[in-house]
C-alpha cells in the first residue's frame, strides 16, 4: 500500500484575521512555501508579528523539492522544526552516475566525525511544508491566511497596500513591508512590473513519485544513454515511505503534452525498472514536468517589496539548489528585516541583502550551469563532448570528476557590503564564509556536556573568542553586552574556546576548533544569525560591530577575493578549462568543417607530447570496448 503523504486542505480565512487593527502590519509575506514561512518564522523569533497570505488551501501536492541540505537543516534547527524535521527524512551521503550499464562515477559527499547532521536528507517538500505549518500554528506572532491571493499592489512613501480576493470579496491590507515569496511565477513579481532575467536551458524532464518497495540504496543514481531508454537521462532518488522519484529527459523530438500523459509515464518508468530486474509491484503517486532555467531579478529589494527563493531567482534543479538556496535567502533575510523594522539598522542594510543573495544566485548558477551542461546539453558542441566525457570515463577514472553532480552546499558573502576586510594571505574562515556546524563540548556547573557549536551559539549572532586572557575575556563580554544592546531583542551570545573562564561567557572545550577556523590567540569570530561569518578581528575592534550592522556596510579595506569555497585542483580545473573550451569551440566551428578543426586541433595539441604519448592517446580515444548493454547496473 502506498505510503504517499496526502497534505490536508485549509478553509479559507476571514479578513478579521488578517488585518486586527487599523495600523499598517510590520511585515506581510506573501508566500507559504519553504520560503515565505521561513522568512515568517525567523521574523517571529525577533518578536514581529507577521501575516502570510497564501493563495492555495494546502501545502504543496507531491515530492517537488525533495533533497535537503545539510546547511538547510541547520537553518531548519535554528527556525524551531528541525527536530520535528529529522523524524522523518532520509539521509544519503553520495550517489552513482552510469554510462548505458556502466558505472562511470561514484561520488561522496564529506561526513567527517564532527559532523553533527548528513549531508543530504530527502524528504519530499510537501511534508518539509506541513512540519512549517504545524510550526506556524503554534505561534502567536504568526498568522497563516489561505485561499488569499493577491489581486493588486499599490505602493507608498511608507508602505504597501495589498489587494486581497478573499471569500468575502477583495479587500486591503497595509504593511510597512512585504516579503514576495510566491514562487517562480510570482504574481508579486508581475504585479510590480518587473521580470527574470538570465538564461534557459534546452532539456525538458518529466518527474515522477512511484511507491516502490526497492532495497536499492538511497543515494544518487543516474544513468546516461540507458538501455532502457536510449539517448535520455535517467536520475533516481530514495524518498522516505518507499516513495521514488524518477526524473527522466525528453528528446528534443518529442511532445511534451503526449509525453506527460500517465499512460506514456507508466510506459517509460516500466522499461526502466525492467531493465533493472524489477519484479516488485509499483504504483504511479504524482507526475510533474520541467524545464532547467537559470533566472533572476537584477534587484531583490524594491522599495518596500522584498522577493525572496523562487520570486526573486531560479537555478536549474541539477544539483538541488532551489530551496537550499531560498532556506538561505529566507534567514539571510529575516535577521536583516527586523533590525530595520526594529529600527536598530538604516534600510541600507536591504541593499546588503539584495547584493548578497544575487551573488549568491551567481554562485549557484556558476555550479549547476556546469551540471546542466552535462545533464541537459544544449548544442552540438557540449553534448558531442558530455558523450565523449562519459565514454572516457568508463576507462579513465581522472575523467569523471566533470559529470559530478556538484550538490548544492552553503553560498559565501565575501563580497557583501557588510563583510569585513581581513589581511592579505590570512589562512582559515574567512570573513563572509559559512561556519559549519561542528560537535564540541561546553562547560557546565555540572561538569563537561556533548553539544554543538550551532546548539551553543543559539539563532543570533555570537561572538566567538579563543585563547583569550582575563581581561580580553572581560572586554568581550562586555562588547557582546552592547551589541546585544543595539540588536535588541536579537540574541547576542559570548563564547570562549581556550580562554579564561569570565562571567557571562560560555566556555567551549573544543581543542580543534580554533585550529579548524584558522583563529589565532586574542582573535574574535563574530557569526552571523544565518552562520555566516561577519568578521574576525581583535578584541578591540568589536565595539564597531553595532555600528557597522546599523548602515549596513563594513570598515574600509582590501575586498576578499570571489574564489569559490573548495578549491579544485590544478588537473581538474585544466579538464574543465578544456571541456568548456572545446564545447564552445565546436559550437563556433563551421557544422562543415567539423571534422577538419578537431584535426586540425588533434595536430597542434598532440604536436606538444612525444611518440609514446601520442599513441596511448589515440588508443584511449579509440576504445569503444567499455561500450556493451544489459548488465545490471547500481553495483561496485
Amino acid at each position: 500500500m502506498s505510503t504517499y503523504y496526502q497534505p490536508p486542505r485549509y478553509p479559507a480565512s476571514t479578513f478579521e484575521s488578517m488585518s486586527p487593527t487599523d495600523e499598517a502590519l510590520p511585515v506581510v509575506v506573501v508566500g507559504a512555501g519553504p520560503v515565505g514561512m521561513a522568512v515568517a518564522l525567523g521574523l517571529a523569533q525577533r518578536g514581529i508579528p507577521v501575516t502570510i497570505l497564501e493563495a492555495a488551501d494546502q501545502v504543496s501536492f507531491g515530492s517537488r523539492a525533495i533533497c535537503i541540505s545539510r546547511h538547510s537543516l541547520e537553518a531548519a534547527a535554528r527556525l524551531g522544526f528541525g527536530a520535528e524535521l529529522e523524524k522523518i527524512v532520509l539521509p544519503w551521503v553520495g550517489g552513482r552516475s552510469f554510462f548505458r550499464d556502466e558505472q562511470v562515477l561514484h561520488f561522496r559527499m564529506p561526513m567527517r566525525d564532527f559532523d553533527v547532521r548528513p549531508p543530504m536528507i530527502n524528504v519530499s517538500q510537501s511534508e518539509f511544508e506541513q512540519i512549517m505549518v504545524d510550526t506556524i500554528e503554534k505561534n502567536p506572532l504568526i498568522t497563516l491566511c489561505w485561499q488569499s491571493p493577491i489581486a493588486g499592489i499599490l505602493r507608498g512613501d511608507d508602505e504597501v497596500t495589498l489587494e486581497v480576493d478573499t471569500a468575502e470579496g477583495k479587500r486591503h491590507l497595509r504593511a510597512r513591508y512585504v516579503v514576495a515569496a510566491d514562487g517562480g511565477r510570482s504574481r508579486m513579481r508581475e504585479l510590480a512590473g518587473l521580470r527574470l532575467q538570465g538564461t534557459s536551458y534546452e532539456g525538458r524532464y518529466v518527474i515522477a513519485d512511484i511507491h516502490w518497495e526497492s532495497d536499492l540504496p538511497a543515494e544518487r543514481m543516474v544513468w546516461f544513454d540507458p538501455p532502457s531508454n536510449p539517448g535520455s537521462t535517467i536520475i533516481m532518488h530514495k524518498q522516505p515511505g518507499d516513495i521514488w522519484r524518477i526524473d527522466y529527459q525528453l528528446d528534443p523530438s518529442e511532445d511534451a503534452e503526449i509525453e506527460t500523459q500517465e499512460d506514456a509515464i507508466r510506459v517509460r518508468i516500466a522499461k526502466h525498472l525492467d531493465w533493472l530486474r524489477n519484479d516488485l509491484p509499483w504504483t504511479l503517486e504524482w507526475k510533474g514536468f520541467y524545464s532547467a532555467r537559470a533566472l533572476a531579478l537584477a534587484e531583490f529589494t524594491h522599495d518596500r517589496i522584498l522577493f525572496a527563493g523562487d520570486a526573486a531567482h531560479l537555478v536549474p534543479i541539477f544539483g538541488v539548489r532551489g530551496l537550499n538556496s531560498g532556506m538561505e535567502d529566507a534567514e539571510t533575510l529575516a535577521w536583516q528585516l527586523a533590525a530595520v523594522v526594529h529600527g536598530n539598522a538604516d534600510e541600507s542594510l536591504l541593499a546588503a541583502y539584495s547584493f548578497e543573495r544575487h551573488n549568491a544566485w551567481e554562485q549557484n548558477v556558476a555550479n549547476a550551469g556546469k551540471s546542466t551542461l552535462i545533464m541537459s546539453p544544449g548544442s552540438h558542441g557540449y553534448r558531442t563532448t558530455r558523450d565523449a566525457i562519459l565514454a572516457l570515463s568508463v576507462r579513465r577514472p581522472e575523467f569523471a570528476h566533470l559529470i559530478n553532480p556538484r550538490q548544492s552546499s552553503a553560498t559565501h558573502a565575501r563580497l557583501s557590503p557588510l563583510t569585513w576586510p581581513v589581511a592579505a594571505g590570512t589562512a582559515g574562515i574567512l570573513p563572509g564564509d559559512p561556519v559549519e556546524d561542528r560537535k564540541i563540548r561546553v562547560v557546565t556547573a555540572d561538569g563537561v556536556a556533548d553539544t554543538s557549536l550551532n546548539e551553543v551559539r543559539g539563532n543570533g549572532f555570537a561572538v566567538v573568542g579563543f585563547g583569550l586572557d582575563e581581561a580580553a575575556g572581560a572586554a568581550l563580554a562586555a562588547a557582546t553586552r552592547k551589541l546585544g544592546e543595539a540588536l535588541s531583542p536579537e540574541n547576542v551570545r559570548a563564547l570562549n574556546v581556550d580562554s579564561t573562564a569570565v562571567d557571562g561567557v560560555v566556555s567551549l572545550v573544543a581543542e580543534d576548533l580554533a585550529e579548524a577556523m584558522g583563529a589565532g590567540a586574542g582573535e574574535a569570530f563574530v557569526i552571523r544569525p544565518d552562520g555566516l561569518l561577519l568578521c574576525r578581528v581583535a578584541v578591540g575592534e568589536l565595539p564597531a560591530v553595532a555600528e557597522s550592522i546599523r548602515r549596513g556596510v563594513a570598515p574600509e579595506g582590501v575586498a576578499l577575493p570571489a574564489q569559490p569555497l573548495e578549491q579544485i585542483a590544478v588537473d581538474e580545473q585544466r579538464r574543465e578549462n578544456v571541456w568548456l573550451g572545446l564545447s564552445a569551440a565546436l559550437d563556433q566551428a563551421d557544422e562543415n568543417d567539423r571534422e577538419g578543426f578537431l584535426a586540425r586541433l588533434a595536430l597542434l595539441l598532440g604536436s606538444q607530447l612525444d611518440h609514446v604519448q601520442f599513441e596511448e592517446a589515440i588508443a584511449a580515444a579509440s576504445d569503444t570496448s567499455p561500450l556493451r548493454v544489459g548488465e545490471l547496473a547500481p553495483q561496485d
